[in-house]
């Protein structure tokens, strides 16, 4: 090999961050072998090891530690190229990744994806599905350029914008009757839930226990249409976000009624603060601050 590859300087970055090949090798969607055979060519290379194991896994040896350094440096040199080059054109083009929960990828960004398409035809944008922790993970070690996420959003080095406020509201039955909206009126029926684990989860969880209730749902999902499915069938209640039932086609043949006391989640975007911002991830941003304002 007589020059370097960006790509397996980013997949050392990894498996030094993960501690492990098996870790980076799943972060990358690829195999352990082809991770393994990337760090064997960048050692090849440099004529000297860069990883050694340890009984905590793998970590980089003082050669590995000065390459981390100056691959930080190229990271933000390679950006830094592409953003002057793209200056020079007047169409905002390239591949921007993002990365938000599923209810928001159905129900929020489909109309702003369609609108950005239309300002921008030769942008393209990759969206991933995961859950706030994953996210912002990727976003940290840039698999994603950017996060849509629910705060709290804990993570190294990163900008934070909040761009929405959004109420979780109560869905049932058309037929069902229920006597009021406060945890204590709803802790006997039925409650079909987001799946153990998930953020939206960690909020109703803590609506019922900031009156002293435990919840123990019927019924847990991992999808907002499933619930919504088992909830117009009649098997129980749920608590979901609003935006997924904000068209008339998404609440139909449920009644839809706010929580009390209101419970809610703040929606931010999420980038690593060395980020370079060109004109698609600054026109996404206006993009969803515009439509969530609105």
């Amino acid at each position: 090999m007589t020059t370097l590859n960006l790509g397996q300087i980013a997949t050392f970055r990894l498996v030094v961050q993960r501690g492990s090949f098996s870790a980076a090798a799943d972060a990358l969607g690829i195999s352990q072998p082809a991770v393994s055979l990337q760090i064997r060519q960048l050692e090849q290379f440099f004529q000297t090891r860069l990883l050694e194991r340890t009984g905590r896994g793998i970590k980089a040896t003082p050669a590995g530690l000065a390459l981390l350094v100056q691959a930080e440096r190229i990271e933000q040199t390679v950006d830094e190229a592409i953003r002057a080059v793209g200056a020079l054109s007047h169409e905002v083009n390239g591949t921007i990744t993002l990365g938000t929960g599923a209810t928001a990828c159905i129900h929020l960004l489909p109309p702003l994806l369609q609108q950005l398409r239309s300002d921008y035809p030769l942008l393209s944008v990759g969206v991933t599905t995961g859950n706030t922790r994953d996210i912002v993970r990727a976003v940290e070690e840039n698999r994603l350029d950017m996060g849509l996420v629910t705060l709290p959003a804990a993570g190294r080095a990163l900008n934070v914008t909040p761009v929405m406020d959004e109420e979780f509201v109560f869905i049932a039955s058309q037929q069902a009757d229920f006597a009021g909206m406060t945890p204590e009126l709803l802790h006997a029926h039925p409650l079909i839930a987001f799946e153990s684990g998930s953020g939206t989860r960690a909020l109703i969880d803590g609506w019922f226990a900031a009156s002293g209730l435990a919840i123990a749902p019927v019924m847990e999902l991992g999808s907002i249409e499933a619930i919504k499915r088992m909830v117009r069938a009649g098997l129980g209640y749920s608590i979901v976000p609003g935006m997924s039932v904000a068209h008339s086609a998404d609440r139909e043949g449920l009644s839809v009624r706010s929580l009390r006391p209101v419970l809610g989640r703040q929606l931010a975007v999420v980038m690593r603060q060395d980020k370079i911002l060109s004109r698609g991830i600054a026109g996404i941003v206006r993009l969803l601050q515009h439509r969530c304002a609105g």
